[in-house]
């Protein structure tokens, strides 16, 4: 079968540095790895020159910041149990995370603000924390989350009459830096209830393969629930007898519950079916609602030494990652990049070899020269019979 290579024309080429943004329809025919993209360049005097890039992929970045802080008192009450904890003054934090003596517990906690232990100010209310541990799971959910704040003084109460008892305490400062996402259209929804093995399954096909690195999940059920859920991708695919048979593979898991967002992340994985695997065990099965999946957008950093015609190729399966300078020198890259734009996709046919056509293609024709040749032998040989 013919193997082909694709390519697109790049202009706007004004500098030495810019920057190409792949456009979703370019990974149906990209390598998993990215490792088949070059930038080729054609110049007047029809020499090939290659520009070197950087692959970027515009995830978020985080930072976590631990932050020094005092316990200052401790009390409990048969509303509930205080903790008051004290930072350096003018520090922004946003996270404080709760250890506890006790497991197996499911408490409201509310979270207050003061600078001077008088006045106080709510900053969370009826936050909910958890956790849970037996010989099949072992789950905690007991990390405040709120907005950035900046008060000196910080009293954590949590409700109820024998409230867990706090032993210690992280607070922190988390900063994410957002990243660039593009959302995908789920083409087809495909769900069904194994009884036998007590889970669901749900086939999600998107419109063409794309680099998938985000899933949010939304189920529409008013009860608590705490699910073991697995995502797969589908790595390939073998057509048989009887049908396709698709190859998948585990690309992360995790709990679903009805305590958090339900977002998954994972890394940048580029396909067009994905599974979603419930564990219900003795549980009803859930109502999903809603399926969000997205993925980071990617681009190409580029460097342009040469004057020429360029263009930006992949599709060859046959070529491995490409080892630049430039992945050793990224502090040389300009703040500001001008974006290039791309030109339609052109498939390039691979050179085949000559194949030589025989002198015959047809089986009739060498049947009657070798018929001929017979009766020309046989003629040769009664001459020579008479003869003698």
């Amino acid at each position: 079968m013919d193997t082909y290579e694709y390519k697109r024309s790049l202009s706007g080429i004004s500098d030495n540095w810019h920057t190409i943004e792949l456009p979703n329809d370019i990974f149906k025919n990209v390598s998993s790895d990215f490792s088949d993209i070059r930038v080729f360049g054609l110049t007047k005097d029809n020499d090939t020159v290659e520009a070197p890039y950087l692959l970027k992929q515009n995830q978020p970045k985080r930072s976590s910041k631990q932050i020094n802080f005092e316990i200052l008192n401790r009390s409990i009450t048969t509303k509930g149990s205080f903790v008051t904890y004290k930072v350096p003054r003018n520090q922004t934090i946003n996270q404080i995370r709760l250890f506890f003596q006790e497991n197996n517990f499911d408490r409201l906690v509310s979270l207050e603000g003061s600078q001077n232990l008088d006045n106080w100010f709510t900053i969370v209310d009826d936050y909910r924390i958890l956790s849970i541990k037996n010989e099949l799971t072992s789950y905690d959910f007991t990390t405040i989350k709120f907005p950035n704040s900046k008060y000196q003084y910080y009293r954590v109460f949590i409700k109820g009459n024998k409230a867990p008892e706090v032993k210690n305490a992280q607070v922190s400062l988390q900063e994410i830096q957002e990243g660039n996402y593009n959302t995908y259209a789920i083409k087809s929804v495909h769900r069904r209830e194994q009884k036998q093995n007590k889970r669901t399954i749900i086939d999600l096909d998107l419109q063409m393969p794309v680099p998938l690195s985000y899933i949010k999940i939304k189920a529409k059920n008013d009860f608590d629930y705490y699910r073991p859920i697995r995502i797969e991708y589908l790595q390939d695919s073998v057509q048989n007898e009887k049908g396709w048979r698709y190859n998948y593979r585990n690309v992360t898991s995790g709990i679903l519950n009805s305590f958090e967002e339900n977002e998954f992340n994972f890394y940048s994985t580029i396909t067009n079916k994905v599974r979603l695997i419930i564990d219900n065990q003795d549980n009803e099965e859930l109502d999903i609602e809603t399926i969000k999946v997205k993925g980071f957008s990617h681009e190409l950093i580029v460097r342009f030494t040469t004057p020429a015609t360029y263009f930006l190729t992949y599709g060859n399966e046959d070529i491995n990652k490409p080892s630049y300078d430039l992945q050793y020198m990224t502090e040389t890259v300009p703040e500001k990049l001008i974006e290039l734009q791309l030109g339609a996709e052109e498939i390039i046919p691979k050179n085949q070899l000559e194949v030589v056509e025989p002198l015959f293609k047809n089986k009739i024709w060498l049947w009657a020269v070798m018929g001929v040749v017979i009766i020309l032998l046989g003629g040769f040989t009664l001459m020579m019979m008479k003869k003698k």
